[in-house]
């Protein structure tokens, strides 16, 4: 009986990604254990960024380079590259962005570490899923240590209710999904993405209700990752309770995650059903755009701001899928990664100004920034000007492309709405500038802690990337686009 089971082939080249990641976030569990609290200091930050920095090689050398491994679980392509490189990048600036944060003593800073590391397992297992049961299990490695993260910083008000809210919300969202998958695998009498579209393209099951009700659960329980209304309603006080540079992690890595495998089902096995599902993804796009952008006009929270903010943001992204072409499909993964930057710039500049001062968060603790710290408030304006899609940023060429691809598509209404959600986005996005330039801020408000010089440089740097994807978009658009093409054509 044993000598009858055959382990499935392994390309460990291929793999490698995931075991080098893997190994180091085990290396820096024991690192959180070793020797003193100086050495652990800078041992367990650095052991993380040396593991996250391997993984990003490692991934590159996969670019143009496509393989189907362990019996077909796991598809490892450019939009895996590109997407796995973005959560790499996350982590290692949300690292990066914690080494000055009380939350990893609170916690301790190996099992902190540690923690992001596995999440950022699980996204990448997860943008490379290309099985059912492999897309849940990715889901919940990612899920799992967010929800303790997202509790670790005790000292602040709202962590622990930051952490319940999403543990709860994530749950039904994961059992949304589940339910989904499992009337997808029920219409179509298998769980790999390839053999599902052949059953689909065979057996005519394009009108059978289980696929069709099994496609709305599957995207209303990733609609509830990438908090797209109205499934957003844990996002703001999961924003504002939770460590900011945790909140930073989440808002990038966490939507590229969950968008990237969004994209990998519709448009994969599920392509033939376009017509059922767009007009649903175009509803949830609207809504996110309409609930976002007006949710954020009375906020004084920078982070609860920053949240609706978000869910208008995924509206704009998923207007790009809605297309489910090569030109739509290669503007959704370039809008993805400048809002990932651009994201990183603002709450960099969140962190750096809460050090500053007790209310720096609020919007009131912004006022006169632009006179005591010049570079940091640029930093937020580059932000904020891209955000609302405004020239010379990467947020107005990812915008624009998201447009084009609408109006090309056949898909004019939703590019006007676009457009007219990123004109009420004005309201806040320019109500944090003129706070910063033209309010004065009070003797009170004066840094009192040195200056974290590499909190200061994250949010230069993703300013200016922010700013060089929109003055040189050509090269990272092509990219992009190489991305759609290689979606479609591995259908």
């Amino acid at each position: 009986m044993i000598a009858a089971i055959k382990a499935p082939f392994i390309d460990w080249s291929a793999l490698a990604p995931y075991t080098s990641l893997t190994v180091g976030a085990v290396l820096v569990l024991i690192a959180g254990l070793v020797g003193s609290a100086r050495l652990r200091s800078w041992l367990v930050p650095g052991l993380a960024l040396v593991t996250l920095t391997g993984t990003a090689v490692e991934l590159l050398s996969r670019w143009n380079h496509p393989k189907v491994i362990i019996s077909e679980a796991l598809r490892v392509d450019n939009l895996t590259v590109i997407l796995g490189l973005l959560c790499v990048a996350a982590a290692a600036f949300a690292v990066v962005l914690s080494l000055r944060s009380d939350t990893e003593d609170s916690v301790g800073r190996g099992e902190y570490h540690s923690l992001l590391l596995f999440s950022t397992i699980g996204m990448l297992i997860l943008i490379a899923a290309n099985d059912l049961v492999t897309i849940f299990a990715g889901l919940e490695l990612l899920s799992i240590p967010l929800y303790v993260l997202c509790a670790t910083e005790l000292r602040r008000e709202h962590s622990l209710e930051a952490g319940l809210k999403y543990l709860i919300v994530g749950s039904v969202g994961s059992a949304t999904l589940l339910y989904g998958l499992a009337l997808i695998y029920g219409a179509t009498g298998s769980t790999s993405l390839p053999k599902i579209g052949v059953a689909i393209a065979d057996t005519g099951a394009l009108t059978d209700p289980l696929l069709l009700a099994g496609t709305a659960l599957a995207i209303a329980g990733l609609s509830f990752k990438a908090s797209a209304a109205p499934f957003h309603q844990w996002t703001p006080d999961v924003y504002e309770g939770a460590p900011t540079p945790v909140t930073t992690f989440m808002a990038t890595a966490t939507k590229a995650a969950a968008l990237g495998i969004l994209l990998r089902i519709l448009v994969g096995p599920l392509l033939p059903a376009v017509d059922d599902w767009a007009p649903v993804i175009a509803a949830v796009a609207t809504l996110s755009i309409i609930v976002g952008n007006f949710g954020a006009l009375g906020q004084d929270s920078l982070k609860r701001m920053l949240a609706w903010s978000s869910v208008a943001q995924v509206g704009y992204l998923l207007a790009g899928l809605v297309v489910a072409t090569s030109l739509g499909i290669g503007a959704l993964v370039f809008y993805l990664v400048v809002y990932a930057v651009m994201t990183l710039a603002a709450f960099a500049v969140v962190i750096e100004n809460e050090r500053a001062s007790d209310d720096g968060e609020r919007l009131s603790g912004f006022a006169g920034l632009g006179r005591r710290r010049p570079w940091l408030a640029g930093a937020m304006t580059v932000s904020m000007l891209s955000l609302a899609g405004l020239p010379p940023t990467g947020g107005f060429i990812g915008k624009l492309a998201i447009i084009n691809a609408d109006a090309s598509g056949g898909w004019m209404w939703l590019a006007i709405v676009l457009v007219l959600g990123s004109l009420v986005s004005l309201g806040y996005y320019l109500r944090v500038i003129a706070t910063m330039w033209m309010t004065e801020g009070s003797a009170a408000k004066t840094p009192v802690v040195k200056q974290a010089r590499e909190i200061v440089a994250v949010a230069l740097l993703a300013a200016a990337v922010t700013i060089a994807a929109g003055v040189l978009p050509s090269w990272p658009l092509e990219r992009a686009q190489d991305v759609g093409h290689t979606v479609i054509s591995s259908r």
